[in-house]
């Protein structure tokens, strides 16, 4: 099932945006007409061998690795390989969507995306889908938390 008939089937209002190559967040914003902090990137990660979850970041934000740690009640977490998270999820990295994913992980949202329309990756490159955050969250079976901090620039 692709990302779309399964946010078709969850009955998510949606609309899906074909914006073509991008090479940043900013970028992918920009195309979609978002706002940065509604590009919500998925994010995988690996609690222990095959047991993963989604974690929802807003696009002007991080993972807070103290946080989710504290969250799950764990002392180790990490993120996979690009081939380990495809094989995972079924996704390549910059598509991935916990939406038809291969198999249904856990979804932690952060909490700064409640009650916005978010978008998210559709499981193939160029394409996002625009979701209300909170009919995805609960579609997803996810649970909302504080899980981030701001971005912090790279450059030097």
């Amino acid at each position: 099932m692709t990302a779309v008939d399964a946010v078709t089937a969850a009955g998510i209002e949606h609309r899906v945006v074909r914006h073509g190559p991008v090479g940043s967040v900013a970028e992918a914003a920009a195309a979609q007409g978002v706002e940065v902090r509604d590009l919500v990137k998925t994010l995988v990660v690996r609690r222990s061998a095959d047991d993963y979850l989604f974690v929802l970041v807003p696009g002007d934000r991080q993972i807070s690795w103290p946080k989710l740690r504290a969250l799950l009640g764990v002392s180790r977490l990490s993120m996979p390989d690009a081939a380990t998270a495809k094989e995972a999820t079924g996704y390549e990295r910059g598509t991935i969507t916990p939406f038809g994913s291969a198999r249904p992980w856990p979804v932690i949202a952060d909490e700064r995306v409640r009650g916005r329309t978010i978008s998210l990756g559709a499981g193939e490159r160029g394409v996002a889908l625009q979701v209300p955050a909170d009919a995805a969250v609960s579609a997803l079976g996810g649970t909302y938390a504080d899980v981030t901090d701001p971005e912090v620039s790279r450059r030097r």
